[in-house]
């Protein structure tokens, strides 16, 4: 009943500060499969979709002071996805794999945007981990390897010296904490979509797959803000 209530607020037009507040509880209460038995609708995730900003026909990223809600939002269907197969299921049917690939591409090269390409990438990573129909959706249908390559390449700074070699910057700092957990999350999301691609088959993918070893290289020679998150990287 909390969770309902909490969604039923969300669904009016109010204020970002209690969008915020109410999406953290929820991100809390979803944690726990028991509650999302009742509240894993249809309806309950276009909720959270809409919040975050997923199916937004104009610019979804025009308002800077929205972006804490699209985060939240984001960090909760996370968490519903992971935890419950029924929405693992109405993804597929509600066709979030395409709104989520839209939404990335909207991330490229603006500012402030880290936090919702992460989370974005890692939603990704659980539908397709978690769902082999989407899997096979973002592969064939979405370019899904192209989409993700462009956000691992976007997260690591890659400037390109050729086609498919990489400036190699011994000096250049560590990348952020930021930078280095969406590389994370794309690489992740990245060895699932090639997970069944041993036989390429056209021009285009055998391009694709030797620009994507160029980045994976130059991502092995990168260092992340701790040793820690260095080693998670590679």
């Amino acid at each position: 009943k909390l969770c309902e209530g909490i969604l039923n607020i969300l669904e009016k037009d109010t204020q970002t500060s209690c969008q915020v507040a109410c999406l953290e509880a929820l991100r809390i209460l979803s944690r726990d499969k028991k509650v999302l038995v009742p509240v894993t609708t249809k309806r309950n995730m276009q909720i959270l979709m809409k919040l975050a900003k997923l199916d937004a026909v104009e610019d979804p990223l025009e308002r800077v002071s929205e972006f804490p809600v699209i985060v939240e939002a984001l960090k909760c269907l996370c968490n519903i996805i992971f935890n419950s197969s029924v929405a693992q299921k109405l993804s597929l049917e509600l066709n979030l794999a395409a709104m989520l690939c839209n939404l990335l591409q909207e991330c490229k090269d603006r500012p402030l945007v880290d936090d919702i390409k992460c989370f974005d990438l890692r939603l990704l990573f659980l539908l397709s981990l978690l769902h082999t129909d989407i899997r096979a959706q973002l592969r064939q249908e979405l370019q899904g390897v192209q989409v993700l390559t462009q956000a691992l390449e976007s997260s690591l700074s890659v400037r390109w010296t050729e086609e498919y070699k990489a400036a190699e910057d011994r000096d250049r700092p560590p990348l952020s904490l930021q930078e280095t957990d969406c590389a994370i999350e794309a690489l992740k999301a990245l060895f699932n979509v090639t997970l069944d691609s041993w036989n390429v088959h056209s021009k285009n993918e055998s391009h694709q797959f030797r620009y994507m070893a160029a980045i994976l290289r130059h991502c092995l020679l990168t260092t992340g803000p701790t040793e820690e998150k260095t080693e998670e990287l590679h």
